[in-house]
């Protein structure tokens, strides 16, 4: 939007992206909701923060690992961020993750797996066929054994 935009055009412009911007996110409305919307958004878009599916205490510990990875907000905020998301995306809701069918998101998200680690499982799985096994996700390269095995009652092999 350039500056000489007139004022008009600014503010239909600028009305634009906010009646856009809640399409993304979709979140219930409930307290909380705006914290964990603005803490969530800090790093990465909203969709992934809510595609996790866990209970109160590790959603706590995402919390805490985003915190310490430099997310900005008071401990009033972080409460209330906990508190949404516990209510709102429970571990029970969770499906079982098929490793033959998910998405990298989808091995990001419910294996807390970094994007590229989630990538390179999708790939090896497109390059050598199926998994037979949840073993068979430690063969692919780089992906981190340890997770796989925490995750193992999240998953199954189809």
């Amino acid at each position: 939007m350039s500056s000489s935009a007139s004022p008009r055009l600014r503010a239909k412009f600028f009305a634009c992206i906010l009646a856009v911007t809640p399409a993304f996110a979709q979140l219930p409305t409930g307290p909380g909701q705006a914290e964990t919307q603005r803490l969530c958004s800090q790093c990465h878009e909203i969709e992934r923060s809510i595609s996790l599916r866990q209970d109160r205490a590790a959603w706590q510990g995402t919390v805490d690992k985003m915190a310490g990875l430099g997310m900005k907000a008071t401990a009033a905020e972080i409460t209330a961020t906990i508190d949404y998301l516990a209510a709102h995306y429970p571990a029970s809701e969770m499906p079982p993750l098929d490793i033959n069918s998910a998405r990298a998101i989808e091995f990001e998200s419910a294996l807390s797996l970094p994007r590229s680690q989630a990538a390179a499982i999708v790939q090896y799985r497109t390059k050598n066929g199926p998994f037979k096994s949840i073993d068979d996700l430690k063969k692919v390269p780089g992906v981190d054994a340890a997770k796989i095995e925490a995750h193992r009652s999240r998953m199954v092999c189809k």
